[in-house]
């Protein structure tokens, strides 16, 4: 579990990565922040601007350590969410940085498929989605945010996957995982750091 400090830490590493993008100077990483998020370990970085989503990238599974995987998060959500216009050096100050630091995926084991809605916890639990060619992730968050039961939630989790909403109930198409995650983000564009899970 990281601490509120640790967590605004990650989140000011996460913007000074998107801040750089626009630097002749190189982001350098001291060596105390390399020690404290040496563990490889999965995160996402969200943007949001005047409320709405502005990019949402990031690794379930990294092979890198956290402070990394932030930083290449920050620089994706920013500049590479195929949704989203690259933001511009303008924007930046009016976007809220957040992010979400999880725990390994865990795959749900079950017998018949209907049981998957026992074991997901809305508001604590993230979905990935693993296909034969793809896969789609949906963090804690966002069932909570849409008001979505279980059943939506693994319906919508297969669509982000680019699979049929029905595809959780076959077991020869899908593997359904869980992860939770913490939570940490600025109240404002560059204001204080809340935790928000």
């Amino acid at each position: 579990m990281l601490s509120l400090e640790q967590g605004a830490a990650l989140v000011s590493l996460a913007r000074k990565a998107i801040e750089s993008h626009f630097s002749l100077l190189k982001l350098r990483t001291d060596n105390k922040t390399k020690q404290l998020f040496s563990e490889t370990q999965g995160c996402f970085v969200t943007l949001h601007s005047q409320g709405q989503l502005r990019g949402c990238i990031g690794f379930a599974q990294p092979a890198t350590p956290l402070y990394e995987t932030t930083i290449s998060a920050a620089r994706a959500a920013a500049f590479n969410d195929p949704r989203f216009p690259p933001i511009e050096k303008s924007n930046v100050d009016s976007v809220t940085v957040e992010i979400s630091v999880l725990t390994k995926p865990k795959r749900i084991d079950v017998r018949n498929p209907e049981d998957y809605l026992n074991k997901i916890t809305i508001g604590k639990d993230g979905l990935l989605i693993v296909g034969t060619f793809q896969s789609g992730l949906l963090l804690p968050q966002v069932a909570t945010e849409n008001h979505w039961d279980n059943r939506t939630f693994l319906e919508q989790a297969c669509l982000k996957a680019s699979l049929s909403p029905d595809d959780w109930l076959d077991f020869n198409k899908t593997r359904v995982y869980v992860f939770q995650s913490q939570v940490f983000a600025e109240s404002s564009p560059k204001g204080e750091i809340i935790q928000i899970m």
